[in-house]
């Protein structure tokens, strides 16, 4: 059996204010041409098919197509929520799709969700669990105490009847890591605090494939069968880097080597970051070297003040989603960036207003801006 792994859809998603929609219909095509071309049999979407648990009406349509366009290729299709998800919305009508071999998996009722298949080598089973939280598992599993995400799903996975002479693929939108191994990890995703919500890879580690979502970066876990697909596109300046893509991933018979090929995927406009000086990024030499309608994230390394660096950066690069400066005063006056509760009450609404313009534009007001801020915040005092 083949199927395809892929998660972090994050449908709807806009960064630094642009509308990612085209570009995730463009990828959504290659998906569908992936599914011909390697003769799939499924596909498993391991959780945040939205950006948001209240979705645009835009978002829903285009999910619609694409769930349409995969009924359209014959191969059922797994899916379980992720934390961006709204658990209900992704349920509805699943009972009624199970004939279409559509499985929604949003709602977590106490027990993991089995989808059986049968190929030349015997039976599959496919688990399926969604984004659930310590509280909400306490509801179902009383009788073992759950403190920790660990507890929560050590408890689901010791409660359900897995027979492991059989294969087994576990779905979970689940940060799970493995001890002495780093995990990749970007701004795009929601990074609780000390790490409270990992997972240890030891409990589903007799599984013969784990298809994961969460994090962003495509990357296994300690070892081969327990892999992160990553999202599909890059949605954050931290991803830059990433080739993203999607797993094929192939089920043989029982402990043969899990077979797994990675499937590069090609957006529209790359996300990309560039740095130098502004006379170097936007002349020809430099600008013609990759596409000038790429998302940038730029980096101006000029020491003297500048006027409008972002208007002669569109000029030519129309869609730069962020500008940063890094020089001498940059640098020297770093430590003064964050400012502690106590040290912003004590400055005056100007030497705020002065920290936020250096934060924002890497230099000092001239004479003439000093004077125009003044006279707006004596304005609006005496207003």
């Amino acid at each position: 059996m083949k199927f395809l792994h892929l998660s972090d859809l994050h449908i709807g998603k806009s960064v630094n204010g642009v509308s990612m929609i085209d570009e995730q219909k463009h990828i959504f095509q290659q998906i569908l041409h992936y599914i011909q071309s390697e003769q799939v049999n499924a596909v498993v979407i391991a959780g945040d098919i939205y950006d948001t648990s209240l979705p645009r009406t835009e978002a829903i349509r285009v999910f619609d197509d694409f769930l349409t366009d995969l009924a359209q290729k014959n191969v059922a299709v797994l899916i379980v929520a992720g934390n961006h998800d709204s658990p209900e919305r992704i349920s509805y009508a699943n009972r009624l799709l199970i004939d279409k071999q559509l499985f929604l998996c949003g709602s977590f009722a106490g027990s993991l969700q089995k989808v059986t298949f049968t190929d030349e080598h015997g039976e599959i089973k496919f688990w399926l669990l969604p984004f659930i939280k310590p509280l909400l598992a306490q509801n179902y599993f009383r009788e073992h105490p759950i403190e920790t995400y660990d507890d929560a799903l050590t408890a689901v996975i010791k409660t359900t009847n897995i027979d492991y002479n059989t294969r087994n693929v576990f779905v979970s939108h689940q940060f799970f890591t493995k001890s002495g191994v780093e995990p990749i990890r970007s701004d795009s995703e929601q990074n609780p605090v000390g790490g409270l919500d990992a997972i240890n890879t030891s409990i589903i580690e007799k599984f013969d494939y784990v298809a994961l979502g969460h994090l962003h970066g495509t990357q296994k876990v300690g070892v081969e069968n327990i892999r992160y697909a990553g999202s599909p596109l890059k949605y954050s300046s931290s991803e830059s880097h990433q080739t993203k893509s999607i797993l094929l991933v192939e089920l043989k018979e029982k402990n043969s080597n899990i077979m797994t090929k990675t499937l590069i995927l090609t957006p529209l406009h790359d996300m990309r970051k560039i740095k130098g000086k502004l006379e170097t990024l936007i002349s020809e030499q430099v600008s013609s070297l990759a596409n000038k309608e790429d998302y940038l994230h730029v980096v101006l390394t000029d020491e003297e003040e500048l006027i409008d660096p972002m208007g002669k950066l569109r000029s030519v690069y129309p869609n730069v989603m962020s500008l940063d400066f890094e020089n001498s005063r940059t640098k020297n006056k770093q430590s003064e960036t964050y400012l502690s509760l106590e040290q912003t009450k004590q400055l005056s609404p100007f030497e705020l207003f002065c920290k936020f313009f250096h934060k924002s534009c890497g230099s000092e007001m001239s004479q003439e801006q000093e004077r125009i801020v003044r006279g707006l915040l004596e304005t609006e005092a005496t207003e």
